[in-house]
C-alpha cells in the first residue's frame, strides 16, 4: 500500500482525510458538491498510515447520510477493472466498511451493492463478513452458489476453501451453507470446516521452537538464527531463557549481552532485564552505542520495558541525550515519572515535535505523560499535536492530554471531538464538551440513540443527559 498523502490541515480535504469532528462541522456548511467531492476522495483513497487501528468508516458512513450522498462512486471503484489486478485489502476495505455502516442505517442501496460485491468482487470475503453482521439469512443462503465457485472443485481449490472457512472473520454465511441439503452447497462447506478444524488440532501437535531441556546456548543460537532469517525472536527467546537459566549461567548471559551477535545480544539483553539483574541499566548503555542499530534499538526497547525505581532514576540522568536512549528515557519518564520529572517531559515532548513532526511514533507515550502529569504548559504543543497529526489514534490521546491541561479544552476542541472519527475520542468530549452550544446537547443525543455507537461513549452521554445528570 502505498503511503497516503494527507492534504493541509486547514482545508475541508485535509479535515476530513484526518476524522477531525471539523470535519463533518465544515462539510456539512460548504457546498454540497465540494463535501461530497472530498468525501469520496477519502473512501476511494484511504488515508489511513495503519488501517487497522484506526477507524474511519463510521466517521464517513454518517457523512454521507447527513449530505444524502450518492454512492456512485463507490459503485464505480469497487467494480472497476482495476479490482481483478489490484486485490490488496486496502484498497476496497474502507469502501465496503462504509457501505457496511450505510447498511446498519438501511440504505437499501449499500446492502445491494455489498451483495454485488460479494459475488463478483475481488476482495469478497470482506464484503461477506460486512454482510454477515447485517444481512438476512434468505439474502446470505442465495451467496452461497456465486462464492462457492470461486473455487475449483480440485484439490486446489478445496484446499484454498479451507482456508477460507477457516479464517473467515465472521463465521456465519459458512455456518448457513453447511446445513444447505444440496450436496455441492452443504458437503463441501461441512467437509472444508472439518479439515481447517484438523489443521488447527496438527499444528498443535507439532510446536515449532524450543524444547524442554535446551541449554542457554541452544536458546541464544535459536534467537540469533531467527535473527538472520529476518525475524525478530528476542521476546519470545528471553522467555525460553528464564525457564533455562541459573544463577550459574550469568556470567555466560552478561558476556553475549556486551559482545554477542545482535539476535543473541538482543535476547540476552531483555533476558537480565526481565530478571532486574543490577548490571542491566550499565549494559543497556553499552549497547547503546553499539554500530548494529538493531542493537541501538533493541536496547532503547528493553530500557522502555523496565518498571524499577533504578530504571527511572537512570531515566532522569539518560533524558536530554540526544540519542535514542535518551529519547526512550523522556518516554520513561512520561509513563512512569512523578511531578518532579514534567520539565524532563516537557522537554522531551517539544524536542519530538521539533524534531520528527506531529506524527512521530515518539509521541504516544510523551503526549500521554503530559496530560498525566497535568503539564499545563504542554498545552500550546498538544494543540499542534491535534490540529496536524494524521493519525486519529494521536489525536484523540493529544484530546486527552488536553482535557487534563488545558482550561479552553471543553468549550473548544471538545465541541469538535463529538463528531470524530474515533470513539475513545468522543468518549473524552461527551465527558467534557460545555452544552452551553446548541450543536453539543444535539450532537450528545444523537449519540444516546444511535445503534451503531459504542457503549463506552453512551455511558459517558448517559451521564451527561440521564435522568440523574444536571440538567443541559
Amino acid at each position: 500500500m502505498f503511503e497516503p498523502v494527507i492534504a493541509p490541515s486547514g482545508t475541508l480535504l485535509g479535515l476530513l482525510q484526518r476524522g477531525r469532528g471539523d470535519g463533518t462541522l465544515h462539510a456539512l456548511t460548504a457546498p454540497r458538491a465540494e463535501a461530497l467531492s472530498a468525501l469520496d476522495h477519502c473512501v476511494l483513497h484511504d488515508p489511513r498510515h495503519d488501517w487497522q487501528v484506526e477507524n474511519r468508516s463510521l466517521y464517513y458512513a454518517r457523512l454521507y447520510l447527513d449530505l444524502n450522498g450518492e454512492l456512485g462512486a463507490i459503485e464505480r471503484h469497487l467494480f472497476d477493472p482495476e479490482d481483478t489486478l489490484v486485490t490488496d485489502d486496502s484498497r476496497t476495505g474502507l469502501a465496503l466498511s462504509v457501505l457496511g455502516h450505510l447498511a446498519s442505517y438501511d440504505r437499501l442501496d449499500a446492502l445491494r451493492m455489498l451483495r454485488r460485491y460479494a459475488e463478483y468482487g475481488s476482495n469478497w470475503a470482506w464484503a461477506l463478513d460486512e454482510l454477515a453482521l447485517r444481512d438476512d439469512d434468505a439474502a446470505l443462503r442465495a451467496l452461497a452458489g456465486p462464492v462457492l465457485a470461486r473455487f475449483p472443485t480440485d484439490a486446489e481449490g478445496e484446499a484454498a476453501l479451507t482456508v477460507a472457512v477457516r479464517d473467515a472473520f465472521e463465521p456465519r454465511p459458512w455456518r448457513l451453507w453447511a446445513e444447505d441439503p444440496r450436496p455441492e452447497i452443504g458437503a463441501r462447506v461441512r467437509a472444508a470446516q472439518e479439515r481447517g478444524s484438523f489443521d488447527r488440532w496438527q499444528r498443535q501437535l507439532e510446536p515449532s521452537g524450543p524444547r524442554p531441556g535446551w541449554s542457554v546456548k541452544a536458546v541464544l543460537d535459536w534467537a540469533q538464527e531467527g535473527f538472520e532469517r529476518g525475524a525478530a525472536l528476542h521476546a519470545p527467546a528471553a522467555r525460553c531463557l528464564s525457564a533455562v537459566a541459573g544463577p550459574e549461567d550469568r556470567a555466560e548471559i552478561i558476556a553475549v549481552a556486551r559482545h554477542g551477535a545482535d539476535g543473541a545480544r538482543g535476547t540476552a539483553l531483555r533476558y537480565l532485564a526481565d530478571a532486574q539483574d543490577p548490571d542491566v541499566l550499565d549494559l543497556i548503555e553499552e549497547a547503546a552505542q553499539s554500530a548494529s542499530s538493531v542493537v541501538v534499538d533493541v536496547a532503547a526497547e528493553t530500557f522502555e520495558r523496565m518498571r524499577s525505581v533504578a530504571a527511572v532514576q537512570r531515566a532522569r540522568q539518560w533524558a536530554g541525550r540526544p540519542d535514542v536512549l535518551g529519547a526512550a528515557a523522556g518516554r520513561v519518564l512520561a509513563c512512569r515519572g512523578g511531578a518532579e520529572d514534567s520539565q524532563l517531559v516537557l522537554a522531551a515532548l517539544r524536542e519530538a515535535v521539533r524534531g520528527e513532526g506531529p506524527d512521530a511514533p515518539t509521541l504516544w507515550p510523551l503526549v500521554d505523560g503530559a496530560g498525566r502529569l497535568g503539564i499545563c504548559c504542554a498545552a500550546p504543543v498538544l494543540r499542534h499535536v491535534y490540529r496536524e497529526t494524521a493519525s486519529s489514534h494521536l489525536r484523540g490521546r493529544a484530546a486527552g492530554a488536553l482535557a487534563a491541561t488545558d482550561p479552553s479544552f471543553a468549550a473548544g476542541f471538545a465541541v469538535e471531538c463529538l463528531w470524530d472519527c474515533e470513539e475513545s475520542t468522543r468518549e473524552v468530549a461527551a465527558r467534557h464538551a460545555e452544552t452551553g452550544d446548541a450543536r453539543v446537547v444535539a450532537q450528545l443525543r444523537r449519540l444516546a440513540t444511535d445503534p451503531a455507537e459504542e457503549d463506552e461513549v453512551q455511558s459517558a452521554v448517559r451521564n451527561r443527559i440521564g435522568p440523574d445528570a444536571p440538567a443541559v
